[in-house]
């Protein structure tokens, strides 16, 4: 399924409100632009169904497909870090989507997943992300843990939501954060300018909290990259990629909050999620899984050592 947008010029009657005019001109019920509509604008400004419409008016919208009947089992290869009767680790790969959702109904870490564990699962009774507590962006790749049954999922979302989680990350950054180490605390509220990305405030009553701590590795003054790692506190969605953001360094690769960089082979983003800690149902102690650093990684951290110079 693919996600719909539509972009009309209005040639009706002026007066007439935006969610009515939507629902003649392209068949849609109004409740589900209500429910379903992800973004609408009037003249390339953000703008609310009850807005009255008048002729040459340029309307765009864009809703989600429905949710399919079932998620279907597929034959991924997956790359096992751990696994038991409780959990399944994976060293998940750059590109690869966590979950099914709008415009990725295959091909997700869940589809491969449930081929792995030979389950079949319907949407109807169940969550479309069967034993996901925590996920990675599309295109960060690293250590991930999953729930293998219902109780194991309800004690590792209590982790995470306690905070007892130690997680690490690996990126590459354009140019050198202000210090040698050092941790950002900001809220994190979505852009009103872009959905599709976060920003920073100030202000509580918009954002939520986010924390993060970083360290510089290497730098290369030559080409102005950073191999920095860092450790989240909080795990607010995008939150390394919009503290680095913040820092003034986004991610190598990174074209939502960065430009658009080039990098060897079909890598995009430098974000790689390389050390795990956390207590699981069977283990008196916390338990550390480790991902190694990708090839796209290696390329470029070759060049910072030889051309660049340790923090």
């Amino acid at each position: 399924m693919m996600e719909n947008t539509i972009t009309v010029k209005l040639d009706g009657k002026p007066g007439e409100r935006l969610d009515k005019y939507c629902s003649e001109f392209c068949g849609i019920t109004r409740s589900r632009l209500k429910n379903g509509a992800d973004s609408i604008y009037v003249n390339g400004v953000p703008a609310k169904l009850s807005k009255i419409v008048k002729p040459g008016d340029v309307i765009s919208f864009r809703w989600e497909d429905p949710v399919p009947d079932d998620i279907k089992p597929e034959n991924i290869p997956l790359d096992i870090l751990f696994e038991d009767s409780n959990v399944t680790v994976v060293n998940k790969k750059q590109g690869m989507v966590t979950h099914p959702g709008a415009g990725n109904w295959n091909g997700t870490l869940v589809n491969a997943l449930l081929f792995h564990w030979g389950r079949d699962v319907s949407s109807a009774t169940v969550s479309l992300r069967p034993g996901i507590v925590h996920r990675l962006d599309k295109d960060t790749s690293g250590v991930i843990i999953t729930a293998r049954n219902p109780e194991t999922e309800s004690f590792l979302q209590n982790e995470f939501k306690s905070r007892r989680v130690k997680k690490i990350y690996a990126a590459v950054l354009c140019g050198l954060p202000p210090a040698q180490q050092g941790v950002v605390e900001t809220f994190i509220m979505r852009d009103p300018k872009n959905r599709m990305r976060f920003v920073c405030t100030t202000d509580s009553s918009k954002g939520k909290y986010a924390k993060t701590a970083y360290k510089v590795i290497y730098w290369n003054p030559e080409e102005n990259l950073s191999f920095v790692v860092f450790r989240i506190y909080t795990g607010r969605t995008h939150q390394i990629r919009v503290h680095s953001r913040f820092l003034g360094c986004p991610v190598l690769g990174d074209s939502l909050y960065g430009k658009k960089n080039k990098i060897p082979g079909e890598n995009t983003l430098m974000l790689h999620a390389m050390y795990l800690k956390i207590k699981i149902p069977g283990k008196q102690e916390p338990v550390v899984f480790r991902a190694p650093l990708p090839q796209r990684f290696k390329e470029i951290l070759k060049s910072l050592k030889d051309c660049g110079k340790g923090i």
